[in-house]
């Protein structure tokens, strides 16, 4: 059976936060999807998803971030992804995601 995502979400100033814990893949992805679309067409700031506890991406996650992305570049913000695990990053440089997505450490 596939791991829980976890999500949560910090509203400041200039940022919404969201922490994300566990596997982001099509099993877990429904509910994510709605939450960060939701959170993405809502938020006139940047969205800054840290994945400190992201295990695991699919394409689906990956194709959930991008749409993401869409919806916060329309308003002229950014996504920010923080502390990717290497597995991870590496998922984004092969794809090319690494030159749209802000990634820090």
């Amino acid at each position: 059976m596939a791991e829980e995502l976890g999500y949560r979400e910090e509203r400041n100033e200039s940022s919404v936060d969201i922490y994300l814990a566990g596997e982001l893949d099509i099993y877990s992805s429904e509910g994510f999807k709605e939450k960060l679309y939701n959170t993405a067409d809502n938020a006139d700031v940047d969205l800054k998803i840290h994945c400190d506890n992201l295990k695991y991406i699919d394409s689906t996650g990956l194709g959930i971030f991008v749409g993401a992305l869409k919806r916060v570049k329309a308003k002229n913000k950014n996504i920010f992804l923080v502390n990717l695990k290497d597995n991870l990053k590496k998922l984004f440089i092969i794809t090319g995601l690494d030159k749209v997505f802000i990634i820090e450490e």
